[in-house]
């Protein structure tokens, strides 16, 4: 939706770590490269000495080759010159490709390790997070994390090297001289712990601000066809203003910072150039120094503060990268989905790692496809169709809090046998969509036990346990690729036959074959490019290759007209034989048949039974099917009857 709330998400800020704290965890990426690394800091090694022999060479080019006017060493000179240049650069080359594959390496580990984990929260921790937020976090902050890593490991070492070795070599030159040079360095040291403690807080409001802008962007892009078809084009203009000038402020609070402390840095710096020109001047003079030693300690000179000046300004990577890191660090360390890590253990008992659901004995295959036209009843016996598990769901006594002392569902009993269907009926938040959401287990019970076939769905994986579930969804959702990619996204292994079979079952055949480029046709994003109806057959299709012995079905022939909902009815009917079935229905023309009839309100399960032996109770079914016309949905009658029931 477009205006979906991120204020929310804006303010769930990542915990506050140290810098260290950060830089530690990315060292962990680090040194699973030893190599790289170890190359790396030799070829900054050499490229630093290399360097390093130029300043002396000039010394020795001007005494004892200009000067002495001794032309027949003009040309070794030069070539040495040349020469360590050469080196220099050669090992620049090596050091620059070295450090990009080392550094693209710990990135893609980086990127990777946090969508896998992504992959591996809880459905709650989406809840509370906009998706542009998370994408911020996998493609900006990384990349903020990334430019840590390639000047920080690569230029930060060259800085440092550079340091230590001119710095050797100017007392070796003149200590006298030497020592006047390094007389700004408390001033950078102090502008640079300053710096250093502030910036940090500046660089995290700009990362919060960017994954505001960007939340926004991607809720509206999303959204678009309702802003147009609302009109609420200037609206949205106001909001991206909002978000963009919070970003804009946020960095111009860093720039502004930066402004200061860079030309600070660079004046006392240049004060060191001061004080050896006017003493160094006076040596000269007095030939207490010679005009080519004079030259030759400037030279290093030059080469001692330019690595200075970059620290500093790796000193601002590095504060946008911790910022970065905070957040990257806050989703890497959240809490994966339940029971993912401990299985059973979570229940209070010291076990294995989690079993899978009824896994096939070693050596069984998985059975081979069925054929999906048959109606229910037809073909084998019960539960011998899946092979994996016979698909009886019990839930026993189970109650569900999404928030502490907020009860949603309290008490719930249910059993359904292999291949039955059950129905959930009630008004708008009586739970249904909230029971169908803790079999697969998206959320967790706060009490009570769901079992499959007996076993507690609390102590097997969640692979295994969702490999035995099916959903159709109310809105059916489409990955932005063709409609080969999104039926096959239920078994990734199917053959083009049982692709297609699977499509003929679902109704969707002969439409996708009027298509121009049938099955390779794209979908666009969410499935754009098809209709309602189309888009829910590809998804019944995608289902029924899965081939899964219970299915979840969310009102799936809703917002469609009659002869679209018929075709997909029929379809549903395919996928609903052999397996056991949960519906959450509206309409009455779906729950009928149900071999089990559940009315919930409030959290609670208040009537149940079969259609007759509901209608024969004269309760709150009875009354509805009775009153209820085929424009009216049963959750809007029964809205309507609590409304009534309120005002008396």
């Amino acid at each position: 939706m477009a205006h979906h709330d991120t204020e929310n998400d804006e303010t769930m800020v990542a915990r506050k770590r140290g810098a260290w704290e950060i830089f530690a965890r990315i060292f962990v990426y680090i040194r699973r490269y030893p190599r790289f690394a170890i190359g790396t800091i030799a070829c900054a090694v050499v490229s630093t000495l290399a360097g390093l022999a130029f300043p002396k060479l000039t010394q020795l080019f001007i005494d004892e080759v200009i000067s002495a006017r001794r032309g027949n060493l003009l040309g070794l000179f030069t070539g040495l010159v040349l020469a360590s240049f050469f080196l220099r650069d050669l090992f620049n080359v090596l050091r620059l490709q070295l450090n990009n594959r080392f550094e693209q390496r710990v990135i893609f580990d980086l990127r990777r390790d946090l969508y896998d984990k992504l992959q591996r929260l809880s459905v709650k921790y989406y809840d509370q997070r906009a998706s542009g937020d998370l994408m911020t976090r996998v493609i900006d902050d990384v990349n903020a994390v990334e430019r840590v890593l390639i000047d920080g490991i690569e230029q930060g070492t060259v800085a440092l090297l550079t340091i230590m070795g001119v710095g050797y070599m100017m007392f070796r030159f003149n200590a006298h001289l030497a020592v006047l040079a390094i007389v700004p360095l408390p001033l950078l040291a102090a502008g640079g712990l300053i710096y250093t403690t502030t910036a940090h807080k500046r660089y995290r409001l700009v990362r919060q601000a960017t994954s505001a802008l960007n939340a926004l962007l991607l809720d509206n892009l999303q959204g678009i066809r309702q802003i147009k078809g609302f009109g609420r084009e200037v609206h949205e203009l106001a909001r991206f203003e909002g978000k963009a000038g919070a970003l804009r402020t946020a960095t111009l609070k860093v720039m502004s910072a930066w402004s200061i402390y860079s030309p600070a840095m660079a004046f006392s710096g240049a004060l060191g150039y001061v004080i050896v020109l006017w003493f160094g001047g006076r040596a000269v003079i007095a030939a207490q120094l010679t005009l080519g030693q004079f030259v030759g300690f400037l030279v290093y000179l030059g080469m001692f503060y330019d690595p200075i000046r970059s620290l500093h300004g790796l000193n601002q990577m590095f504060q946008a990268g911790r910022a970065a890191g905070e957040r990257l660090f806050d989703t890497l360390d959240a809490t994966v989905e339940v029971g993912e890590k401990t299985g059973a253990s979570e229940l209070g008992r010291d076990t294995e790692p989690a079993p899978r659901l009824n896994p096939l004995p070693p050596g069984e295959r998985r059975p081979e496809f069925v054929s999906l036209s048959r109606s229910k009843g037809e073909g084998q016996g019960e539960g011998s169709v899946h092979g994996r598990v016979r698909g009886e769901v019990e839930f026993r006594d189970v109650g569900f809090e999404y928030r502490a002392k907020l009860t949603v569902l309290n008490g719930i009993n249910i059993h359904a046998r292999p291949g039955e269907t059950v129905a959930l009926v009630g008004p708008t938040g009586a739970g249904k969509s909230t029971i169908v959401n803790l079999l697969p287990r998206f959320y967790d019970i706060t009490q009570g036990q769901i079992l499959i076939d007996g076993q507690d769905i609390r102590e097997v994986t969640l692979e295994s346990l969702r490999q035995q579930i099916g959903i159709v969804s109310q809105e059916a959702f489409l990955f932005n690729g063709t409609i080969r990619e999104n039926i096959l996204y239920g078994r990734l292994d199917a053959s083009e036959a049982e692709m297609i079979e699977a499509a003929k079952a679902a109704n969707c055949h002969e439409f996708i074959m009027r298509l121009p480029e049938k099955y390779d046709s794209r979908v666009g994003e969410r499935g754009v490019k098809l209709s309602v109806g189309e888009k829910q057959r590809v998804s019944i299709a995608r289902a029924l290759l899965k081939d899964p012995p219970i299915l979840i079905l969310d009102e799936a022939t809703a917002s469609v007209d009659t002869a679209t909902e018929k075709l997909i009815q029929e379809a549903l009917d395919r996928l609903m034989a052999h397996r056991t079935s949960f519906v959450i229905a509206h309409r009455l023309s779906t729950v009928r048949n149900a071999d089990q009839i559940l009315v919930l309100k409030a959290g609670h399960i208040i009537e149940r039974g079969t259609h007759e032996e509901l209608m024969a109770l004269g309760g709150l079914y009875a009354n509805l099917c009775r009153v209820q016309s085929t424009a009216v949905t049963i959750e809007e009658r029964l809205d309507e009857l609590e409304v009534d029931a309120a005002t008396g």
